[in-house]
């Protein structure tokens, strides 16, 4: 049987023993890694390389437990399994509108301010990469949040309006000492349109 990992490598598997496979190497170095990689998902112990004519063990395999995977926000959508996990937010808009949503351990700020429909932007999709997910913290809860990293704090120097209790929201994930945490929107993010138009969260 032949498996193509790219145009440049072939395997072929030994008939004789399940164990062992020919492998035809001619490419760079980040090929021959996916190859490892693919000899270790099919419980491949020992390879023959064909480029130098000898056997060549492979190194310990490792086992992984794959659990299904979540799309971007689609944690945020599911309820709370209990009144253990709960997590109550309050989202205040720029007009000063509140926002009363429970939430649970877990819980990304900016997709959960998604699901009920509060208008934090947050453009990048919290890679990070912009700050239209800015809020601010009320003061009582700025403290139990984990210290801002380096990229967040230089993505907040661009953030308009920028306080001492500002914070992106897409990295805040809620715990339960953050019970009743209070986040208000600035009066404007860098993203947005000039005629107002603001995006639907994608």
């Amino acid at each position: 049987m032949f498996v193509y990992i790219s145009r440049t490598i072939v395997i072929r598997e030994n008939l004789f023993d399940s164990n062992l496979i020919y492998v035809m190497i001619n490419c760079c170095a980040a090929a021959v890694l996916r190859t490892i990689r693919y000899l270790r998902c099919r419980n491949i112990t020992s390879i023959y390389c064909s480029l130098h004519g000898a056997t060549v063990q492979l190194s310990q395999q490792r086992n992984f437990n794959c659990t299904r995977y979540l799309n971007h926000g689609e944690y945020e959508w599911k309820n709370p399994t209990s009144e253990e996990e709960v997590v109550h937010v309050t989202f205040i808009d720029k007009d000063g509108k509140e926002t009363k949503v429970r939430g649970k351990v877990g819980d990304n700020i900016l997709y959960l301010a998604h699901r009920y429909g509060v208008e934090m932007e947050g453009a990048c999709e919290a890679s990070l990469a912009c700050t239209t997910c800015h809020v601010y913290v009320q003061e009582g809860f700025l403290g139990r949040l984990p210290a801002a990293e380096e990229k967040e704090e230089d993505l907040l120097d661009l953030a308009p309006f920028l306080k001492e209790n500002s914070r992106l929201g897409c990295q805040i994930i809620l715990r339960k000492e953050l019970d009743g945490i209070v986040v208000r929107l600035p009066q404007a993010t860098r993203n947005f349109y000039v005629d107002g138009h603001k995006p639907a969260p994608h």
